[in-house]
């Protein structure tokens, strides 16, 4: 497989969030990546500890913001297929789906995020 170039469209898993974006440079181990879309919300909570109510902090995650650049590691991008969604609809269907699947398998960690998501959501204007 042959390595992306600047200016690809791709695909992106930071932290737990999965994004779309655009190529900005190559570097050694990873891609910079501007961001253009969400395809999945960060999960909430402990990074180290995940789906777990019982941390000392549970972190707020914000989604990467629209045109922010972020370095993801080679392993973690991918060429993307496909139209480029509206990054503010994108971000309320990531937000969507992931409060759908907290509702569906209740748990303090979920009632937890659900909180946290609410907020974000105030944040965010959608």
């Amino acid at each position: 497989m042959s390595e992306l170039q600047i200016g690809d469209i791709v695909t992106g898993i930071y932290k737990t969030g999965k994004y779309i974006g655009e190529l900005t440079e190559v570097r050694p181990q990873h891609y910079l990546v501007r961001v253009l879309g969400v395809l999945k919300h960060p999960m909430q909570g402990d990074l180290h500890n995940p789906k777990d109510a019982d941390v000392l902090i549970f972190h707020e995650r914000r989604a990467l913001a629209f045109r922010e650049q972020a370095n993801i590691p080679k392993q973690m991008v991918k060429q993307f297929e496909g139209e480029i969604p509206d990054y503010q609809e994108s971000l309320k269907e990531a937000m969507a789906k992931m409060k759908k699947d907290l509702e569906e398998a209740p748990s303090e960690w979920a009632e937890m995020s659900l909180k946290a998501l609410a907020a974000l959501e105030k944040d965010y204007k959608i």
